[in-house]
C-alpha cells in the first residue's frame, strides 16, 4: 500500500506542477494578447497618419492604398 501512496503523491505533485505551468502560460498569453492589440492600434494610427501625410503631399497614391510590388 505504501508503494501506491507514493505513486499517488507523485501523480498529485506532477498534476500540481502542470496546473501551475498552465496558469503561468495563460497569464503570459493574456498579456501578449493585450500587447498585440495595443501595438495593432498604434500601427493603424501610424498607417493612417502616413496616408494622410502622403495625401497632403499630393500627386501620389497613398502608400497604404498601393499594391505591393509582387502583385
Amino acid at each position: 500500500m505504501d508503494k501506491n501512496a507514493d505513486r499517488l503523491t507523485a501523480l498529485e505533485e506532477g498534476l500540481a506542477h502542470l496546473t501551475r505551468a498552465t496558469d503561468d502560460l495563460s497569464e503570459i498569453v493574456a498579456r501578449q494578447d493585450l500587447l498585440i492589440a495595443r501595438l495593432t492600434r498604434r500601427l493603424d494610427l501610424l498607417l493612417e497618419a502616413e496616408a494622410q501625410r502622403q495625401a497632403d503631399a499630393g500627386g501620389t497614391i497613398p502608400l497604404a492604398d498601393q499594391r505591393p510590388p509582387h502583385y
